[in-house]
């Protein structure tokens, strides 16, 4: 029987009613997303005709999934809330801890040796509340989750920006930080800003060597990484019902990478085919009699222009294969003109390695098409250039692709398997004389390429692509070849040509597993103990943090001016860090290390005004608050894009800063500095970023008077004796200012729940 079938048929049962007054009261045709969005409202949530990007609402997510990262700190959190019991259905899913290096049994023993005591707190955590676990080595959380929970119409949250995947089985499913998740799991309303909506109209069909990856990067390189933020982002026509349940996941997966809220399809045939091949054809009978409820209605999409805030075209007959990147996932490049945009700007192009899988490309379908390509290697006489890792997205695909003969043909190639985890996607890739920080070239099918995220080499220019082009430019052992026009020489020297990659939406034989890797809770969990030794480095119990003293801000100093891309991998690195993801104290000492100085282009050395001398940000940041001074971090625009890490806002708020001050955020970040009690401001006028000084001693006054659309002061006190004052703004409602006044929205879970 597929997971929590009770809470969907209760879901569909009343979709209808739902919609119904929704549409009622909304008074025009309704985008999917919409349809969700109104059927979700949580019970104290009157109904009304939402303002997008204005109205803040309060929704009733179906389910909750955590990453084994990201998942310590967010039950933490939850244990300090009182319940016996989850509120909703919740999974832990342990991904992110395990190193790639030696291969996929090798390192799976090392990491649950290693992590021993992470894995057995996030097994008893789970095994006590009622939340489903997966063991390391059952598969990367998005994959699992597609293959078990998604389902259409649904709506979910998880801890993990990519939580978005789940789109391509139709839900609305939005990444979030631990204090989001915490709230949902004790059963309270999860806030959002009603999002805006953007369209984007598929026509055609893909062919030849195009893939639905090609589709995202595609519209990335419109929308770039901060086109999307604040909005939906609704997939639509003919072309969308041509690409495969999996081929969606990826494209809503890396919309991500735009900022997008979350992204979402239409149910469609490709979904039903996905659900019954993936056991849940009880759902998939429920889908059909509910169809018109589970795509936007038609007038929408025959008008999209009326419905929707933009609306983007795209003929999937004529897109042609894209390389995005280096450095940022939205500089996207046309195959056809890759050679000369690279020649053009200096970059490497010898392909040093090429890596497919990741959360973002591991389906049966992806890794199908990928070893059509590696079958001609023998087939063609040629010897694959590059080296080629593989990660599996789940033990389900790892055991069907081995039943099938595809590890032993990617072995053939010289490829090496890895675990059914995240592993370099996410910087967890011990990768040999990366240290030396050389300048070399890496292509791979996962969906960001920030500098230093794969193996922590600056130097390292990653390119996204979709697996079929990553497995080509390895076999080439070159940026600029284009596997449509180009041809190779092989061993015989003969010149000989790519076929298009082939494949298997799904698996002929149906999908195998001889043990999934999943653990089911204790029915009663009151007996189970949660121990947290004293003196762990890796795990500690969470202390409150202190209410704001009631008065304006004052005499706070500068950490850093932070300049130019921001990204939560600045803010709190993945990598090796990410061992420290349950100790807060000890993860902060990655504060903000990758932020580059505004005064002195530098990485984590900024001046400390106490001493007058430069030092690393964490350290520097320690002294202030051992000499009881708040301090300021000043930010450039979309600060904080990336990862939903909380860590990211938790380290800061730890440390002592007060607040951080920026251009623009992204909208993940923005939420977790409010969640955690802090100040997350934003310049009215952007050019007062610039009137920021490294010895400025800066006051935040009106917070005695902090109020909804009411904008808050600055003062600069520079060391020449002058001062500035710019207004500045921020988008808190009453109850987030609540937050802020008691420390953090968990002080006030905590509270409700002990009276």
């Amino acid at each position: 029987m597929p997971f929590d079938i009770e809470m969907i048929k209760k879901v569909y049962a009343q979709l209808p009613d739902k919609i119904a007054k929704a549409r009622a009261v909304v008074n025009k045709p309704l985008t999917l997303a919409e349809k969700t969005l109104y059927a979700h409202l949580h019970s104290d949530q009157p109904l009304a005709a939402f303002k997008r990007a204005t109205d803040y609402v309060n929704f009733s997510p179906d389910r909750v999934a955590m990453q084994d990262a990201t998942a310590q700190m967010a039950l933490l959190q939850f244990m300090q809330a009182g319940r016996p019991k989850v509120a909703v259905p919740s999974t832990v899913h342990c991904d992110h801890l395990i190193v790639a290096k030696d291969g996929a049994a090798i390192d799976l023993d090392r990491a649950e040796h290693e992590s021993k005591e992470v894995y057995d707190f996030l097994s008893s955590v789970s095994n006590k509340y009622g939340i489903g676990f997966w063991k390391p080595g059952a598969g990367i959380i998005h994959q699992v989750v597609l293959e078990n929970y998604a389902f259409p119409g649904g709506m979910m949250i998880g801890t993990d920006s990519h939580t978005v995947n789940a789109g391509g089985l139709g839900m609305i499913a939005i990444g979030v930080g631990g204090a989001d998740a915490c709230d949902v799991m004790a059963g309270l309303p999860w806030e959002l800003k009603f999002p805006k909506l953007i369209g984007v109209h598929l026509t055609g069909k893909l062919n030849g060597w195009a893939a639905p990856k090609d589709i995202i990067l595609k519209v990335a390189g419109i929308l770039t990484v901060k086109g999307g933020t604040g909005a939906i982002v609704e997939y639509f026509g003919e072309g969308a019902r041509n690409i495969s349940c999996t081929g969606k996941g990826t494209i809503c997966n890396m919309g991500a990478e735009i900022g997008a809220t979350t992204s979402t399809f239409g149910y469609d045939e490709s979904m039903e085919r996905y659900l019954r091949a993936t056991g849940r054809a009880e759902i998939a009978d429920m889908a059909n009699e509910l169809k018109e409820h589970l795509t936007g209605d038609a007038e929408v999409y025959a008008n999209p222009e009326q419905y929707f805030d933009e609306v983007i075209e795209i003929n999937l007959s004529e897109l042609e294969p894209h390389l995005n990147g280096p450095f940022t996932p939205d500089l996207a490049t046309p195959i056809s003109k890759m050679k000369e945009v690279a020649d053009k700007n200096g970059w490497p192009e010898k392909v040093e390695v090429g890596l497919i899988g990741s959360c973002t490309n591991s389906s049966y379908e992806d890794l199908s098409r990928a070893v059509s390509l590696a079958k001609q290697v023998s087939e063609k006489k040629l010897k694959s250039k590059a080296e080629f890792l593989i990660n599996p997205g789940s033990e389900q695909i790892r055991f069907t692709v081995n039943r099938d003969g595809f590890l032993e043909v990617f072995d053939e190639i010289g490829a090496k398997i890895l675990t059914n985890a995240c592993g370099p996607c996410i910087g967890m890739w011990d990768r040999m004389g990366a240290e030396k920080k050389e300048k070399n070239t890496i292509v791979h099918s996962f969906n960001r390429n920030f500098a230093k995220r794969a193996d922590g080499n600056p130097n390292t220019f990653a390119f996204v692509a979709s697996p079929e082009i990553v497995t080509a430019l390895a076999i080439a052992g070159d940026l600029t070849f284009n596997p449509i026009t180009d041809y190779l020489t092989n061993e015989n020297g003969e010149q000989v040509k790519l076929d298009p990659p082939s494949g298997d939406e799904l698996p002929k034989n149906g999908f195998a597993v001889d043990d999934p890797g999943y653990q089911a809770p204790a029915e009663d969990g009151s007996k189970v103990e949660v121990n947290v030794a004293p003196d762990s480095n890796r795990l500690q119990l969470l202390q409150p943090f202190a209410p704001w003293e009631g008065t304006d801000l004052k005499g706070l100093r500068l950490l850093i001016k932070a300049k130019g891309k921001c990204t939560t991998d600045h803010i709190s690195m993945a990598g090796p860090w990410l061992k420290f993801r349950g100790h807060l104290d000890n993860i902060s000492n990655n504060m903000l290390i990758g932020a580059v100085n505004y005064f002195n282009d530098k990485t984590d050395f900024v001046k400390n005004e106490l001493t007058g001398e430069y030092g690393p940000v964490p350290a520097t940041q320690r002294a202030y608050k051992a000499a009881g001074i708040g301090t300021v971090v000043v930010g450039d625009e979309n600060y904080g894009e990336g990862s939903s890490r909380e860590h990211a806002a938790m380290e800061p708020r730890h440390l002592g800063v007060r607040a951080v001050l920026v251009k623009s955020f992204a909208r993940i970040h923005e939420t977790n500095l409010k969640k955690q009690g802090m100040l997350a401001l934003t310049f009215i006028d952007k050019a007062d970023y610039d009137k920021v000084q490294e010895d400025d001693v800066i006051d935040i006054l009106g917070l005695t008077e902090f109020a909804p659309d009411k904008n808050l002061t600055i003062v600069l006190h520079h060391k020449d004796g002058s001062t500035e004052q710019c207004e500045v703004a921020h988008t808190y409602n009453a109850q987030q200012i609540e937050w802020f006044k008691h420390g953090g929205a968990l002080n006030i879970i905590r509270k409700s729940f002990s009276s």
